[in-house]
């Protein structure tokens, strides 16, 4: 009788989670639209066959990944771990602004940090002025380099993640250990490579995971900044889902696209999941 406890809990995930999960994939094997048709369908296959022959899917997917790659693997995990280091080494007064500030940026909800990322990349807006006021060429951002706008974008505002968890894992290395090296002649960079990165790569990785899962579901960010615009430049996932299913009222070609998603998420899952049971 020890599963009785949980009894409770494991039925609402399944009726709240599981019920709504199981009917997206009905949805997914169908016609279903939100206008123009009295009567669903069974079409198997074809909602997923359509994606693999749909060019705009196929840009969709690839922009997805650069958006994460550049966004998530490199950015925020690069950074955040960057910015953990330094605040280990910080005095208080740096540490409390530095964290403060990043901070800030990563409990600003989605969509107001994507209306002030708008603003700041805008053909008008403040990064052209202080490039303009250094007399810098500047450009339209959100023109000439959409993807990479959105990209930069998100780093801003979820970088605070990784320093959290970076710095939580930097403050349970043993400072013997780093000391040691140290006198066996090793410099920052050797420790760093050798010493730290090994021993925190377990919080890596976890990070990496998360951080890499939440990316592939961004919307909001760049709805507000671009809508996957100029064209479908910047149409990530999230938002070539949306625009088939709600604004095209393609239900059942939207759904199949989401589930395409998951399966994605599901293969990063697995590969960091991997990655985690290795040993060093």
């Amino acid at each position: 009788m020890r599963w009785l406890p949980l009894a409770p809990a494991t039925v609402l995930l399944l009726l709240f989670l599981g019920g709504p999960i199981l009917y997206c994939i009905v949805i997914a094997f169908t016609d279903m639209q939100l206008t123009g048709s009295a009567s669903t369908h069974f079409v198997g296959f074809d909602n997923f066959q359509h994606a693999f022959q749909d060019r705009h899917f196929r840009n969709a997917v690839v922009l997805t990944l650069v958006f994460t790659v550049l966004s998530s693997i490199i950015g925020q995990n690069t950074l955040g771990l960057g910015l953990a280091l330094l605040m280990q080494r910080a005095s208080r007064p740096v540490r409390t602004l530095t964290g403060a500030v990043v901070i800030a940026a990563w409990v600003v909800p989605e969509i107001v940090a994507g209306f002030l990322l708008y603003a700041f990349f805008r053909d008008e807006g403040t990064l052209n002025s202080v490039l303009d006021g250094v007399h810098l060429p500047s450009q339209d951002w959100l023109y000439s380099a959409p993807i990479i706008a959105v990209s930069l974008a998100n780093v801003w505002r979820g970088t605070a993640f990784s320093m959290l968890i970076y710095s939580a894992a930097l403050s349970d290395v043993p400072r013997e250990v780093t000391e040691a090296a140290e006198v066996d002649g090793a410099g920052g960079w050797r420790r760093l490579w050798h010493v730290t990165l090994p021993m925190i790569r377990r919080s890596i990785g976890t990070n990496l995971m998360l951080n890499t899962l939440q990316t592939l579901s961004v919307f909001g960010l760049i709805w507000a900044m671009t809508r996957g615009g100029p064209g479908n430049r910047s149409q990530t996932l999230p938002v070539f889902m949306y625009d088939q299913a709600l604004l095209k009222a393609l239900i059942g070609y939207g759904t199949a696209v989401a589930l395409l998603l998951l399966v994605i998420g599901g293969l990063f899952a697995t590969v960091y999941l991997r990655l985690l049971r290795t040993e060093v």
